[in-house]
């Protein structure tokens, strides 16, 4: 499980969920269901890339 260190980074990596960029916006989406969680114009942090 990744956890926050207050320093701007995780540690470790978060599972269960991946983004991709669409129009210059980041979303990310449970690898799960495949739902759309939610969208943000920067990259989330620990969170894995789709290609």
């Amino acid at each position: 499980m990744a956890s926050n260190t207050g320093k701007g980074y995780r540690r470790g990596a978060v599972t269960g969920r991946s983004e991709f960029q669409s129009k210059g916006t980041w979303f990310k989406r449970d690898t799960s269901t495949g739902r759309i969680m939610n969208g943000s114009p920067n990259q989330h942090k620990g969170v894995r890339n789709e290609k």
